[in-house]
């Protein structure tokens, strides 16, 4: 039996984080592991508990969501980690520019707080195996507004095969890996495999971050 999904609650409101913590940890194979009421203790508390997946409110006093998320990514930091974490923006507003911001610097993707709880379990599950809960279409409308003007590919971009920068394209437009499979004539453990390679040498946690990296610079629709 797999180790059920470890889960960080972070909010200012308390109401709201005992709301979550009864929704997470009716579901089979999640649980809560600690609650947060600000960035500070939140950023505290990924170092102390090790979650696989942070549930982030992104207005907070003390600390908000975005600088949590930004101190949670720090390279330093996230060295010393044996597992990965991911973070999930929690937020009032569609398509918020905070929310685009903490994306950038990690987490993969946000969920409204009047989201259902049979949406949140999925975002939780979503996270946790790397992927965005975002469409790729509101993910790219977010990123957009980011990045007014791209900067060149380093050179470990370039330093990719001509099929690995034919996967990173698939990947920067959101298609899965099977849909990347019927795409480019490969298997999919074959394109798992080249997604692998891509993290690796371009430095990147997940395939949320190969949609940041792509519209960072300039390689959206390459």
């Amino acid at each position: 039996m797999s180790e059920p999904i470890k889960v960080l609650l972070v909010d200012d409101q308390e109401l709201f984080r005992e709301g979550v913590r009864v929704i997470v940890d009716a579901q089979d194979g999640m649980e809560v592991v600690g609650t947060a009421a600000d960035g500070v203790e939140a950023v505290r508390l990924v170092d102390e508990l090790a979650p696989d997946v942070v549930l982030m409110d992104i207005r907070m006093p003390e600390m908000d969501g975005v600088e949590a998320t930004r101190q949670i990514f720090l390279p330093d930091r996230a060295a010393r980690r044996e597992t990965p974490v991911r973070v999930v923006v929690l937020t009032t507003f569609n398509l918020d520019d905070r929310a685009a911001t903490a994306i950038r610097y990690g987490a993969s993707g946000f969920l409204l707080k009047g989201t259902t709880p049979v949406m949140l379990r999925d975002a939780i599950r979503t996270v946790h195996a790397g992927n965005a809960v975002l469409a790729p279409t509101d993910l790219s409308t977010l990123l957009d507004s980011q990045f007014k003007a791209a900067a060149a590919p380093p050179a470990t971009y370039l330093a990719l095969t001509d099929k690995e920068r034919e996967v990173f394209a698939a990947v920067a437009r959101g298609l899965s890996n099977q849909e990347i499979a019927g795409l480019v004539f490969l298997s999919e453990s074959t394109v798992k495999t080249h997604v692998g390679a891509i993290l690796r040498k371009l430095g990147l946690r997940d395939r949320v971050q190969i949609v940041v990296f792509a519209h960072e610079h300039g390689l959206v629709g390459t």
